[in-house]
């Protein structure tokens, strides 16, 4: 199992990358265990887990802030050559016993658990994306986030976009973890 605990760090923000941290705008929240047995922190995402192939990664979490009663989980390029990003998932209404999603889980849209919406990501599609950059544009950033929310429901349309989403879980997110990893097609 890799850890990827984010405790105070944002250490995916640095010169390689050309795009923003795009959580630094929002309110700070406290961490909690994240780690995968699929991604490195940190380290070059591998071949399977990138388009076109599109795999999920897995992720397991643990110590979840106190009052936790759902979870969400996005990945976000905030390299893409656009004003917004580029959001490959975005699910939420993860029962909070959820503790892990086993590699592949983003290939259903409801991750293989009763309940869950996801919701369409930019590439038009309501299931993981992987990365795929531009060819020589630079490296890009995935940052893998789980979200702990202090509702069991959020109410975001399964029609809404990703971007309504994050717009709900600044209200109601308590707790946050970031895995990343990034890609440069050259």
């Amino acid at each position: 199992m890799n850890s990827g605990t984010t405790v105070g760090m944002t250490t995916y923000d640095d010169s390689r990358f050309p795009g923003p941290d795009p959580y630094a705008p929002l309110k700070d929240l406290p961490s909690f265990t994240l780690a995968s047995q699929d991604l490195i922190d940190g380290d070059e995402i591998e071949e399977k887990f990138r388009a076109p192939q599109n795999v999920s990664p897995q992720l397991e979490w643990s110590n979840l802030p106190e009052g936790t009663k759902s979870l969400a989980v996005t990945c976000f390029d905030p390299d893409a050559p656009t004003a917004s990003g580029f959001w490959h998932w975005a699910a939420f209404n993860i029962p909070a016993d959820v503790t892990e999603l086993p590699t592949g889980a983003g290939s259903a849209e409801d991750l293989g658990i009763p309940g869950v919406v996801s919701l369409k990501n930019d590439s038009g599609s309501r299931t993981y994306y992987g990365p795929q950059p531009p060819a020589g544009h630079a490296p890009h950033r995935y940052l893998y986030a789980v979200h702990a929310v202090d509702v069991e429901k959020l109410d975001v349309d399964a029609g809404d976009s990703p971007t309504v989403l994050g717009f709900n879980l600044h209200f109601h997110a308590i707790g946050r973890a970031i895995l990343w990893g990034w890609y440069e097609e050259k």
